[in-house]
């Protein structure tokens, strides 16, 4: 990822430099207090196109199964990527084709974990249970305790969000969230490789082809030529779109300017983004418990920007 250098910033992400393709890396231009509020919004947009990607996906599913359905996303995000962004294979050196196959695995498997849990347990647990994995990642990558604090409070309000515990819920879909969780903090480690050795999004469109052809076959074995559907192929546009194409863009260009540790703990606000859009749109009642919840969320989002705001840097080093 192109990164503006910061003298005394922290090394969020740890990477490997290309010495064959080296980043060319703009003016450094002097930070301003307000400078975080870009990448927030970036992040927020792409959580709001994520619920109601994953909205339509619940209901293509009965259609086309799981795995046809990230067979779908998939493919249809790589081709409208290619169209957009018409990334050039050129110019780049193995460690930069090596960061975005595994970026592309890494889309594939966190796709593919994700919507197998859907089909086992429902959306909120699900996601409750996925934010883990970018919590996680707050933790192990920030160097400030206080991002540790505001990670420890989002992690509460996730597992109150998500009823105090899990128990009643299919082990073999959480196992899945679970397992989606780890491969989320991984494609932010990725995602902020990837940006920094790729100009605009191309590494992102090359790596979603990656990701279309490593699934494409275990959709087309489990859905075959129900996956040519028109009404299921414009479904699967719009699941497309809304879950890979949109967020996807938003959250790296937002990870060009907001450390892993921030990025990770904004992602806390998944639950919370789920549990207002079914109060706003579908009039689900929250209960006391569910408002506290969200109540833990944000602050702990809002504690971690403020910590990046106060100390004038958001970046990702190189």
């Amino acid at each position: 990822m192109r990164a503006e250098p910061s003298p005394g910033s922290p090394v969020s992400i740890p990477t490997s430099t290309s010495t064959t393709a080296p980043v060319a890396t703009p003016t450094a231009a002097a930070p301003r207090r307000g400078g975080s509020l870009g990448p927030v919004g970036l992040v927020l947009a792409g959580g709001i196109s994520v619920q109601f990607g994953g909205a339509l996906a619940v209901t293509l599913m009965p259609r086309v199964g799981a795995l046809g359905v990230v067979a779908l996303r998939l493919l249809v995000a790589a081709v409208v990527l290619l169209v957009i962004c018409r990334p050039s294979p050129r110019g780049h050196s193995r460690a930069d084709w090596g960061t975005v196959v595994v970026f592309g695995v890494t889309m594939a498997a966190m796709n593919g974990l994700f919507y197998q849990s859907l089909a086992r347990i429902p959306l909120g647990p699900a996601v409750t249970l996925e934010v883990l994995g970018p919590l996680a990642l707050s933790v192990l990558t920030s160097r400030r305790a206080l991002n540790a604090v505001w990670a420890g409070l989002a992690l509460a309000g996730v597992f109150l969000l998500g009823g105090g515990g899990f128990s009643s819920l299919d082990p073999v879909g959480v196992a899945f969230a679970l397992g989606a969780g780890a491969m989320w903090a991984t494609y932010i480690v990725f995602s902020a490789r990837t940006g920094r050795r790729f100009p605009q999004a191309d590494g992102l469109a090359l790596a979603m082809v990656v990701a279309a052809v490593v699934f494409l076959p275990l959709g087309i074995a489990e859905s075959g030529t129900k996956l040519l559907n028109p009404t299921t192929l414009a479904l699967g546009s719009a699941v497309a779109i809304l879950s890979s194409v949109l967020p996807y863009t938003l959250e790296l260009l937002a990870l060009r300017r907001l450390p892993a540790s921030t990025f990770a703990i904004l992602m806390s606000l998944e639950p919370a983004v789920a549990a207002t859009a079914g109060f706003l749109i579908l009039h689900q009642a929250l209960s006391v418990p569910e408002a506290m919840a969200i109540a833990l969320v944000i602050a702990a989002s809002m504690g971690a920007v403020r910590t990046q705001v106060g100390r004038g840097k958001v970046k990702v080093e190189a």
